[in-house]
């Protein structure tokens, strides 16, 4: 059995636990600003507020719910690379030069979006140069939790990917209550599997195996970290 600390395995780089909101790293006039230049939208549950392919007009903020952005592989199969939460920004990869999208993203729930115009976020961006470095931090964080998830799949087993999947994303969005973790975000054994290059009968029979053994537990899609440690096979 290896023995996972989640100290070691998430606080070793500041940029996996850097905060993920952007609206609240904004200060109020630039946030002001931001929302004035924005339209908002509602994206029903499974709708797509972008798909590969399509042309970069805008920058999104979400502003309630949860969205995936992932590839699909010439397989046909996705792959997910990160989720966005309430505050967050994304669709800026293309946002500085235009071309058409490479990823897609998909409302997880009931999702309210603050769409922002390329152009126009372009010149906010020139002249809110807090703003600008706070997008510049967004960026460099997913470039460097992309990059530690290569390593990851190079390296690590399928249990451990799991494991340091769960406890990063725990150390960015998790609450805790006394001994516990509570991850109040919501994913299939499935979206978990296409974030881990694994299937999800794999990922259920791990999971299984961590609520057998006491450490975490699942509800409603749900997971609550029991100890500060989880262990894998």
């Amino acid at each position: 059995m290896l023995r996972h600390d989640s100290t070691n395995l998430v606080s070793h780089d500041p940029l996996l636990t850097v905060p993920s909101s952007v609206l609240e790293q904004l200060d109020k006039g630039d946030l002001q600003n931001l929302l004035a230049i924005g339209k908002t939208r509602q994206y029903p549950k499974g709708g797509y507020i972008f798909s590969a392919g399509d042309s970069s007009d805008s920058v999104y903020v979400l502003q309630s719910g949860q969205i995936k952005v992932f590839q699909i592989t010439a397989e046909g199969r996705h792959v997910i690379l990160w989720f966005c939460f309430c505050g967050e920004v994304f669709g800026l990869a293309e946002a500085v030069y235009g071309g058409g999208r490479v990823l897609s993203a998909q409302a997880c729930e009931d999702c309210t979006v603050l769409c922002v115009p390329r152009k126009e976020f372009n010149a906010y961006t020139e002249t809110h140069g807090r703003a600008a470095l706070v997008m510049m931090r967004v960026l460099a964080c997913r470039a460097r939790v992309l990059g530690d998830m290569l390593v990851n799949l190079v390296n690590d087993d399928v249990n451990t990917r799991i494991t340091k999947l769960i406890l990063r994303l725990s150390a960015c969005y998790g609450i805790r209550t006394g001994n516990e973790v509570h991850l109040n975000i919501r994913m299939t054994h499935q979206e978990i599997a296409d974030m881990v290059g694994s299937s999800r009968q794999t990922v259920t029979k791990i999971l299984g195996q961590l609520q057998c053994n006491g450490l975490l537990s699942i509800r409603n899609h749900r997971i609550r970290i029991h100890g500060p440690e989880l262990m894998s096979e």
